[in-house]
């Protein structure tokens, strides 16, 4: 295949923008789905801590078994996609989604939180295929200077997925104003239902896009290729930090997420009953969906990693006065913070992988690797809030943003590193 120059690759005249407008919007709906199926942790979370009896430390398993998966599967799945393509990558991703749906119905008939563990791990071992498969697509779909605008507005409907999710997880997991029979509350039984809905969901897109014609990119096999093949990923230090920055990123976030529903109940805090906290979680996700919408419109004129860095340190002050108010106050400053979340993950990303040419699948895994942040400082923060109480224990989180608030303020000097590497 002859060498693309990178202005040729990623031309933005009417007509090339009009060719990717089908694919980027099929794209969206994979980003709706799994921010609808990541987000139904949280609302698991305190449903099988009930059920089974469990402590916070135990209750993040969940998290550490969903999350955990991208661990493990993120390499692999790079590799698939550099070999497969971006097509077969989402299908692939779909199927092991859907077939991590359908296990959980035998843990409900069996009733071990074991198999619950089991099928989260599959699940989230499909959707981290989606992950890889999907963010540097979107990406490629269009100018590169344009890349962290247009992960943003995917991103968005990731957010509507999530703010969706809790209201509706609420609803199934814990019943209308919580009014779930003796039996099935003492059982995991309504679980069950909306994870057979979702497989048939996932498979049912899996056949539309093994039909769909998506255009193929071969901007990120070819571009600058002479110059970057030859180059380490380990010597790429605005990779390297991305790394870093999307560990701290979702496993500040989904700390944060999977405590939601506890910390409202805290007397001293709203004593909100689980179905009314679970409904409050939407305000959590709402406010991220609503930040990409305006991070998407704003990183049109303002720098990226700017919009990073104000955003990081805005998390960190609003998570300071969650820990040291009660009320009100704390209530709403930890559910502000969905806002000021919402441009993280694709803005990181997208500033991880620029430059990496042909390399870009590749460091596309890396990053998806770093996911098991979500895995683990969840389970660091369950360990503090055992030991300490649940509202100190905030604080595990809002030293993640210190980093992220740090790779905004360098990122730009840490690319041009790279950028001055590639070039002797």
């Amino acid at each position: 295949m002859s060498e693309i120059n990178t202005n040729q690759r990623f031309d933005t005249n009417e007509q090339q923008n009009k060719n990717y407008l089908p694919a980027l919007t099929a794209m969206t709906t994979l980003f709706f789905l799994w921010g609808f199926i990541t987000v139904l942790n949280d609302v698991l979370i305190p449903r099988l801590k009930g059920v089974f009896d469990l402590s916070y430390t135990e209750a993040m398993l969940v998290q550490f078994c969903f999350f955990g998966a991208y661990f493990i599967v993120s390499l692999p799945a790079g590799l698939l996609v550099k070999n497969f393509g971006y097509k077969k990558g989402v299908l692939t991703g779909l199927i092991v989604a859907s077939i991590g749906c359908l296990l959980f119905y035998p843990a409900v008939v069996v009733h071990e939180y074991w198999l619950f563990l089991t099928a989260l791990f599959v699940l989230a071992g499909g959707i981290t295929v989606l992950q890889v498969s999907a963010n540097p697509y979107v990406a490629a779909l269009g100018p590169e200077k344009t890349a962290s605008s247009r992960l943003n507005l995917a991103q968005a409907l990731n957010s509507l997925g999530t703010t969706v999710g809790p209201y509706v997880g609420g609803l199934l997991f814990f019943g209308a104003a919580g009014t779930l029979t003796a039996g099935a509350a003492a059982s995991a039984e309504s679980v069950k239902i909306p994870y057979l809905m979702l497989a048939g969901a996932l498979l049912t897109i899996a056949v539309v896009f093994a039909f769909l014609k998506l255009p193929e990119i071969t901007a990120h096999k070819t571009q600058d290729d002479c110059k970057a093949k030859d180059q380490s990923l380990t010597k790429a230090p605005h990779l390297i930090m991305g790394v870093v920055a999307i560990f701290c990123y979702v496993g500040g976030e989904v700390a944060i997420g999977s405590f939601l529903v506890n910390f409202f109940g805290e007397a001293h805090i709203a004593g909100l009953e689980e179905h009314a906290a679970s409904a409050l979680i939407a305000y959590y996700w709402g406010g991220a969906m609503v930040g990409r919408f305006i991070g998407s419109a704003l990183m049109q004129k303002v720098a990226p990693s700017k919009v990073l860095a104000f955003n990081g340190f805005a998390v960190i002050a609003l998570l300071l006065v969650t820990i040291f108010t009660q009320g009100n106050v704390a209530l709403y400053s930890v559910l502000a913070i969905g806002l000021f979340n919402s441009i993280m993950f694709p803005t990181i990303f997208s500033l991880a992988i620029e430059g990496l040419g042909s390399q870009t699948s590749k460091g596309s895994g890396w990053l998806c690797l770093a996911i098991v942040g979500g895995a683990l400082i969840p389970l660091l923060q369950g360990v503090v809030a055992d030991t300490v109480n649940i509202q100190d224990s905030f604080f595990v989180p809002a030293l993640c943003y210190v980093f992220i608030a740090w790779y905004g303020l360098n990122v730009v000097k840490l690319s041009s590193k790279w950028q001055q590497q590639i070039s002797k």
